[in-house]
């Protein structure tokens, strides 16, 4: 079996379903993950694998071929269906007979992609910082011992207990009578958000609610502001008090004011981080090295601990738990909370702005006004070949001029005026900048100045 070895990325596994993915991939990769928890002493006698899917094509072959070959390494294997991603992270992480499991998804990506999620049972991913090289290496080398124990495939429903877990946290007694707009984007969105509505005092109306994995309607990836557009006016058309977008596989959100605006991603982070302070007094908050100086300065000021972190869902899981964290806030609107294993639950992200409104008697739009105090650049992504030289060049221009300059992730320095963060893509061949300013002219000169750096003009 030829295997495309640029599948393994650096959080998951994902390529095109025609040429780079195949049931006979998914049954190695099946067979591999049990090989390497057993290696790892994180598969305990009596647990299981979890395995769920996502509404793409391929999924359901993929996913058959992937329990069949877990199962042939001699463990039971929970079928758990079509799931969303924060709802398979669950199953992974909150029952103790499951030693963690895999989902068939490609996120965000277009229809003609898929791949696969690996979740451990205490939430954390394999990715490239734990796990991937050796679950690619077995994969790859596909040369697996001749088995003939015995396992068992069942089903298992686990929505019932998500719902419970997450209305422990927001009571539906703590949510008014309002209306609102969901943006599913044919994605995996319809597997819980109905459900979670069904018992609120919530209007609600959905766009692109079927699951579709050809994605007809536009990409389900609300980071692009373009795919808010048709969100964006049905708000304001209907009169909603907000919008809420999700991906495809509904592990990250976008949110709409009242006014038809898209919340910038460091103020939805900031005020659902406030929402969490109010039940973790004085908690520790995390946000990663791209964000807006307004998130650690409102939750500092409610008494939270604040400290950066490096990007990527991996690296945050990770960090969240090794400090005893209670909630993360990532600029590509994953929102992570120790009350959920420290995962991500979109779900959880819509109870609490629901929660907010219904508490602040304040449109969406007057809550973020006051956040709007210093001003982003944005991602900016550039194609360079030595990304390293680059990195070097940077910092000796501007060290002296620094006032403070850490290396968590790529390069992160501060300024007088703000900062900068210049860092390597975990996912593309690209240099990544973000700065921030106070005042506009600054940002747009810092943003020149820069960029012409960093591509050597």
């Amino acid at each position: 079996m030829q295997i495309a070895k640029n599948i393994f990325k650096a959080y998951d596994i994902r390529g095109l379903s025609a040429t780079e993915l195949s049931p006979e991939l998914a049954y190695s990769l099946g067979r591999a993950f049990v090989v390497f928890l057993r290696k790892h002493d994180l598969l305990k006698p009596g647990q299981a694998v979890v395995v769920g899917r996502d509404m793409r094509g391929t999924s359901p072959s993929l996913q058959q071929a992937l329990m069949q070959g877990a199962g042939d390494e001699g463990i039971d294997v929970v079928d758990i269906g079509l799931v969303s991603t924060p709802l398979f992270n669950f199953a992974c992480a909150n029952y103790p007979e499951h030693a963690g499991g895999v989902m068939v998804t490609a996120s965000h990506n277009p229809a003609q992609y898929n791949g696969f999620k690996m979740t451990l049972g205490n939430g954390l991913p394999i990715g490239e910082a734990y796990g991937m090289g050796e679950i690619k290496e077995l994969v790859v080398n596909s040369d697996f011992d001749y088995t003939d124990k015995e396992s068992f495939f069942s089903k298992k429903e686990v929505l019932g207990d998500y719902l419970k877990k997450i209305f422990g946290i927001v009571p539906p007694a703590t949510i008014a009578p309002m209306k609102i707009v969901i943006d599913a984007g044919n994605g995996m969105a319809k597997v819980t958000i109905p459900e979670v509505l069904k018992s609120l005092p919530v209007e609600v109306e959905y766009l692109y609610l079927e699951p579709d994995g050809n994605f007809p309607n536009h990409e389900a990836n609300p980071l692009k502001v373009e795919t808010l557009v048709d969100l964006q006016k049905e708000v304001v058309d209907t009169g909603a008090d907000f919008g809420f977008a999700l991906d495809g596989d509904a592990d990250r959100i976008g949110l709409v004011d009242e006014k038809g605006n898209v919340v910038d991603a460091s103020f939805v982070g900031a005020l659902v981080g406030l929402e969490v302070l109010r039940t973790h007094p004085r908690a520790k908050m995390l946000y990663d090295v791209r964000s807006s100086m307004i998130i650690p300065e409102v939750w500092q000021a409610q008494g939270a601990t604040t400290d950066m972190c490096k990007v990527g869902h991996a690296n945050i899981k990770k960090a969240l738990k090794e400090v005893g964290g209670a909630y993360a806030s990532e600029l590509s609107l994953h929102l992570y909370y120790h009350d959920m294993s420290d995962v991500e639950s979109t779900d959880l992200s819509l109870l609490y702005v629901l929660q907010m409104l219904s508490r602040e008697n304040k449109t969406l739009s007057q809550l973020v006004a006051p956040l709007q105090k210093y001003f982003h650049s944005g991602e900016i992504n550039f194609e360079i070949e030595d990304k390293a030289e680059v990195m070097k060049k940077v910092e000796e221009k501007y060290k002296a001029e620094a006032e403070e300059v850490s290396h968590l992730d790529g390069l992160w320095m501060k300024f007088a005026w703000g900062w900068t963060s210049v860092r390597l893509s975990n996912t593309e061949p690209v240099v990544r900048l973000n700065l921030e300013a106070k005042d506009a002219q600054t940002m747009g000169e810092k943003v020149e100045e820069f960029s012409a750096l960093i591509m050597g003009k």
